[in-house]
């Protein structure tokens, strides 16, 4: 099911200059940065571009190549996290939480979450609980918003940055990916020592996971089960879940990444402003990407045809495990867009939309100044984060085009969405490269769209 179509013209968007954002697409695949790739851009509710190329999968022992298409599913990773937000605030219009209150009065185990004390302990790979010994207690209860916002002190185990993200690989802390049920992952999690003092610090992390568990407490439901009764199946988004449905196998894309580069894990020092200046390798890609080079081709890491995306994972991750279209995800997105109702079906209110598009950081900070300056290939200077998603804070901090309120999120196979406000438009990329900080592909993409739009035509 896709939004209406309409004319550019009609929708303030220049037919001439939409041709720089299709080539721009085009030359993603000429230069190897992707294998294939689609775009979605609409406006005033209805689509006015729509373009793909390249492949989804490629030729070799499990079949012919095949084009990227508007029917192509694609690993979504962490453009799961908006759904899961807004499962959550679903709930909370219910009346079955508030944001203030602690974490711990629905899993009880992490009232006693300890609090890394910032000490490095002795290395030893004989005792994976040494870190427990540089520990504090926490200042004060994990909340709720703070779980929605990811100021709740939780990381990542793919971070590679801290003693805290080794203890999540030393104990199989693991979202998404784990073959452990979600209950008992976050039940586990409650034991890993907190990255820093709760409500402290903006850190991206397994807090959708969490966030995920409490919807299945809240509603008294599997994770699946709520998303498809209360967000799939009112907004028609036929082709997302948590594992690609039987009959549709042949249109999950292939994982890719680069031949060369670097970790997802990888992130900047605070007043870096970006992570490419401090490594080589990183600044051969980028110097490579500014003058038009090419790659050599990415490689496959992960076939459409034996993906475990294609079975029922043990693990119903809210953080990262959705597949999806693009036409199911633009619905979404035009939901958001519509102030929480979509094609005669209302999720939220609009003011609880409206909410979770302000920034919640406190004193209204962006996450440069929250700890993180950098993550993946974006620097945070000038962008906040609401209930679920980055907030649009200033275009000029943040260097890229945007519009103040804006919201916006992505994937690790660098998917992206962002829906602007103020200019009536959503857009949604699809593609699947491991991981999103190869190359400023999201940063291209704003000029490219931004390039395009004209005036709103009168109503």
């Amino acid at each position: 099911m896709t939004l209406p179509f309409s004319s550019p013209d009609s929708l303030g968007l220049d037919p001439a200059r939409l041709q720089h954002l299709e080539r721009w697409l085009e030359q993603q695949v000429e230069h190897n940065r992707v294998a294939g790739a689609s775009v979605l851009l609409a406006r005033k509710g209805a689509t006015g571009c729509f373009k793909a190329a390249g492949l989804a999968r490629q030729a070799g022992e499990q079949g012919d190549a095949q084009p990227f298409t508007r029917e192509t599913l694609v690993r979504l990773y962490s453009m799961t996290k908006p759904v899961t937000a807004v499962a959550a605030m679903m709930l909370y219009e219910q009346g079955h939480f508030q944001l203030d209150d602690p974490l711990a009065w629905y899993i009880p185990a992490f009232a006693d979450t300890p609090v890394w004390d910032g000490s490095e302990p002795a290395a030893d790979p004989e005792d994976p609980d040494a870190i427990l010994r540089h520990v504090v207690p926490q200042q004060s209860p994990i909340t709720v918003r703070q779980v929605m916002t990811h100021t709740a002190g939780l990381t990542y185990s793919f971070m590679n940055a801290t003693p805290v993200d080794r203890y999540y690989r030393d104990h199989g802390l693991d979202f998404p990916g784990a073959d452990t049920p979600l209950a008992e992952l976050v039940e586990r999690l409650a034991s890993a020592p907190l990255l820093c003092q709760p409500g402290s610090q903006w850190n991206y992390s397994v807090a959708s996971d969490v966030l995920g568990r409490l919807v299945e407490i809240w509603s008294g439901q599997a994770l699946d089960e709520y998303f498809q009764r209360h967000i799939f199946e009112p907004l028609g988004m036929r082709d997302t879940g948590f594992h690609v449905r039987q009959g549709d196998e042949g249109r999950l894309a292939d994982l890719l990444m680069p031949a060369t580069g670097g970790e997802l894990g990888n992130i900047g020092e605070p007043g870096q402003g970006s992570d490419i200046s401090q490594d080589p390798s990183k600044r051969s890609t980028a110097r490579a990407a500014a003058q038009g080079l090419r790659h050599q081709p990415p490689q496959l890491i992960d076939p459409a045809a034996t993906s475990s995306f294609l079975r029922q994972p043990a693990l119903l991750s809210g953080g990262g495990g959705l597949t999806g279209s693009i036409d199911d995800y633009a619905r979404f997105a035009q939901m958001l867009l519509n102030g929480g109702e979509f094609d005669g079906q209302r999720l939220l209110a609009r003011k609880t939309v409206d909410f979770m598009c302000r920034n919640h950081l406190p004193g209204n900070g962006d996450m440069a100044s929250m700890g993180q300056a950098v993550w993946s290939e974006t620097s945070y200077n000038g962008i906040g984060f609401g209930l679920g998603f980055a907030v649009m804070l200033d275009p000029v901090e943040a260097q890229m085009l945007g519009s103040v309120g804006e919201c916006h999120w992505g994937g690790a196979a660098s998917t992206f969405f962002w829906i602007d406000p103020e200019e009536e438009l959503l857009v949604v990329f699809l593609t699947q490269l491991y991981p999103s900080s190869s190359y400023p592909i999201r940063r291209e993409l704003r000029t490219a769209v931004y390039q395009a739009a004209m005036d709103l035509p009168s109503s």
